[in-house]
């Protein structure tokens, strides 16, 4: 993969896929799905600066698993993989 650092507090994420069958056994068609909330982050930034021009580290790190907004995000094509670049604001928590 393409080298790609995001920067200040952005953080690139990867959705993982959605269960194609409801519990009740249906199988979902693609044009019928949502797309998942729920992803991998790939890369994060490096942070912000405060006021006191100190780096704030982000919360999250690559490798966690996070859920996120239904809209959050800029859907992009790196190296033939649909990734997402957000801020870590939209990111609403890690999946322990």
């Amino acid at each position: 993969m393409t080298k790609f650092r995001p920067l200040h507090d952005r953080v690139v994420v990867k959705r993982l896929d959605s269960e194609e069958k409801t519990k009740g056994g249906i199988i979902i068609p693609d044009t019928a799905k949502e797309k998942p909330s729920e992803g991998q982050v790939v890369a994060v930034g490096p942070g912000t600066r405060g006021d006191d021009g100190k780096l704030n580290a982000l919360d999250v790190k690559a490798g966690d698993r996070v859920l996120f907004g239904k809209w959050s995000g800029t859907e992009v094509k790196i190296d033939g993989e649909d990734l997402l670049i957000m801020k870590e604001s939209d990111i609403l928590g890690i999946i322990a």
